[in-house]
């Protein structure tokens, strides 16, 4: 057995906000997220770490009905973001210069509206 760590998230929302909107978009294609009352998860969290754990399917923890925190599976990260894409990237020309005059210039030679 793998070492696994879970990560719980709090989550505030406000008070207009549901748990279906609240959702992040990579949750988009689940119909349903399970959601669990905080009482209820207070008696079984161990059980439920480890259900998350096993399956990778996030929970909701719920008070009075209204969403405020998230069980998921701990999930390492692929790495650093700095240069993640350098082999994909390429780089055609001066980036260091700055840009000719030429390129900042409007018809009108006004130079409103650049930005």
């Amino acid at each position: 057995t793998a070492d696994m760590t879970m990560v719980l998230t709090m989550v505030r929302l406000p008070p207009t906000t549901t748990a279906e909107y609240a959702m992040p978009a990579d949750h988009v294609e689940h119909a349903t997220v399970r959601t669990i009352k905080a009482s209820e998860f207070k008696a079984k969290c161990l059980h439920l770490m480890d259900e998350v754990a096993e399956s990778g399917e996030e929970i909701i923890i719920t008070k009075h009905g209204r969403p405020v925190s998230r069980l998921a599976p701990y999930r390492e990260r692929n790495g650093l973001t700095f240069g993640r894409n350098r082999d994909i990237i390429e780089i055609h020309g001066d980036i260091i210069s700055p840009m000719p005059a030429e390129w900042f210039e409007t018809p009108d030679n006004s130079g409103e509206g650049l930005f």
